[in-house]
């Protein structure tokens, strides 16, 4: 019935199941087309991943360092960046438009047109002017994120009811401690949760420059080793990405529960 919530033994049955189907699909294409090409990458088996871990993990005999260390290393030092600074002006220019109409007619529409602007289809922009060192990815995640970000902002705080403001206006509420004790705290949830969607974006933006230029990360790794179909290195680095995006949305959800537990109370 839609709507009628599962019992949690059920609904964790059908998880496991769910995920049982997909590697089990998995392990079958694999053993199928080892069986016409025994030499086969594209689809490696398990033990051939296994090898592929190993060589992510291991000392690199060329350059003395691990993969994983120094891609990790990178990649999240642009990745935090990014964010950072596309979350924090996010949320500046989100309540600016979003409280101020003088600033909502200026900056709203032009908001409006970059967040239909495709990032990674602008990277030759982005390598003109930003060259091709950290900042070029940081620019490229604060680009990509910050437009739909503040649009979220400017929305929530359209959403939020007349009659609080006025309640707070009419017990006499400064300007200040209208924003920061009525339109902050009732818009912060939505905050958190529009910033888990755009986890999976920002990879996205990072891994595609990464793969377009940089000499090492991520997205340098993958393509390297996708040239040479080395796919049992590949798909570990995409499994560790996946990792990455559900522990940052899992912080988020354990944040959002500890500071919001009356809006997850209610969302339950």
């Amino acid at each position: 019935m839609i709507g009628k919530p599962l019992s949690p033994s059920v609904f964790f049955f059908v998880m496991v199941l769910s995920f049982s189907v997909l590697l089990g699909g998995y392990t079958y294409l694999a053993r199928e087309q080892h069986k016409i090409n025994p030499l086969d990458k594209t689809i490696p088996t398990w033990s051939q991943l296994g090898q592929g871990v190993v060589k992510i993990v291991v000392l690199d005999h060329r350059s003395g360092k691990r993969w994983i260390v120094e891609d990790s290393a990178e990649s999240g030092k642009r990745l935090f960046l990014g964010f950072f600074w596309g979350i924090l002006g996010a949320i500046l220019i989100g309540l600016l438009i979003g409280c101020f109409q003088l600033l909502e007619a200026a900056f709203a529409p032009p908001l409006a047109i970059l967040a239909k602007l495709p990032p990674t289809a602008a990277l030759a922009l982005f390598f003109v002017m930003l060259g091709t060192g950290t900042g070029m990815y940081v620019g490229i995640i604060v680009v990509g994120l910050l437009p739909a970000l503040a649009q979220s902002i400017y929305l929530s705080i359209k959403a939020i009811p007349t009659e609080l403001i006025n309640k707070a206006l009419t017990l006499g509420a400064s300007r200040t401690e209208l924003v920061w004790n009525i339109i902050i705290r009732y818009i912060f949830p939505n905050i958190l949760d529009s910033i888990r969607l755009q986890i999976g974006p920002a990879l996205v933006y990072l891994i595609a420059a990464e793969y377009a230029c940089a000499q090492i990360g991520f997205g340098y790794r993958i393509r390297l080793q996708a040239r040479l179909v080395n796919m049992d290195v590949v798909y570990p680095y995409l499994a560790l990405l996946i990792l990455f995006g559900f522990f940052m949305d899992w912080l988020l959800k354990k944040a959002q529960a500890k500071w919001c537990a009356w809006y997850v109370k209610k969302e339950n």
